[in-house]
């Protein structure tokens, strides 16, 4: 018997396993993750692409199956990320461009998907201070808008974005290819408006709520006294009574023409890279 055979065959990158059914049962529950319910259930995500995968890794997330099409086979940083993928006891599998159509529900897919397995943090493991801010979404229900959102949140140096109450779930594929891999980089956390509530008051973080009966305008907010949490409504109904009530500033953001609104990426945007303004003028000054 030679090396090669007690070795199980031929080296290849890592341990690969070959699938080109679409009735293969690894395939139907990697295209189940497309269902809230059953992401739930596992605990996993879909995320596509080389790069997010890569970023992925670097960052400690734990994968647990890598797909990559047939065509791929062969390019250095796809062995290399199989072989990460199988020393992390992780799952490989090579499939037809036709099973990762099948599993992206993308025509074009990428050549490359990870399944990792969710993260949440905690409020209580955010500690807040001075010159952080937090992106608190009620009830945000678009995943384009959320994934929008979390990349924002991430390019302006926000500390967390929280998602009170019945919010789109940020491990969706839409909100996830939203994100182009912020989803990696920022903490989440899924709380509700109570608990939102109480953490502000004992971490003294100061709540900057946009509203349209919002008196202040939102440049003249000091954003470098405490951590700031800017919270933000629901697409469609804004902010609910309670919760405006409960904000230490309600803003607006000045606005012409005929619109009477911005959309909730775009005002959250708004709203972060303004507090990031404020705490790089203090930066300089210092």
């Amino acid at each position: 018997m030679t090396d090669q055979m007690r070795q199980g065959g031929p080296r290849r990158v890592g341990q690969v396993k070959e699938v080109t059914s679409l009735s293969n049962p690894i395939v139907k529950e990697i295209k189940a993750l497309t269902s809230k319910k059953d992401r739930e259930q596992t605990g996993t995500f879909m995320a596509e692409g080389l790069k997010l995968v890569i970023d992925a890794l670097e960052l400690g997330w734990i994968i647990r199956t890598l797909v990559y099409a047939k065509a791929a086979k062969g390019k250095p940083l796809v062995e290399q990320v199989a072989t990460k993928t199988v020393a992390k006891g992780g799952l490989v599998l090579e499939v037809s461009e036709k099973v990762l159509s099948s599993i992206t529900r993308r025509d074009n897919p990428q050549m490359v998907v990870g399944i990792f397995e969710q993260r949440w943090a905690s409020l209580d493991a955010l500690q807040p201070e001075k010159g952080k801010t937090y992106v608190a979404l009620d009830r945000v229900r678009d995943p384009g808008n959320l994934g929008t959102i979390i990349r924002t949140a991430d390019a302006a140096g926000a500390a967390g974005v929280l998602l009170l109450g019945d919010c789109t779930d940020p491990f969706s594929l839409e909100t996830v290819r939203a994100t182009m891999g912020s989803v990696f980089a920022i903490p989440l956390v899924k709380t509700d408006p109570e608990e939102f509530l109480a953490w502000r008051k004992r971490a003294g973080v100061e709540v900057v709520a946009t509203h349209l009966e919002g008196s202040v305008d939102y440049r003249t907010v000091d954003y470098t006294k405490k951590p700031i949490a800017l919270l933000m409504g629901n697409e469609q109904s804004g902010l609910p009574n309670a919760l405006a009530k409960a904000a230490d500033r309600l803003v607006r953001i000045p606005q012409q023409g005929r619109a009477d609104s911005l959309n909730l990426a775009v005002a959250t945007a708004v709203m972060l890279f303004e507090a990031r303004r404020h705490l790089l003028a203090l930066e300089g000054n210092q």
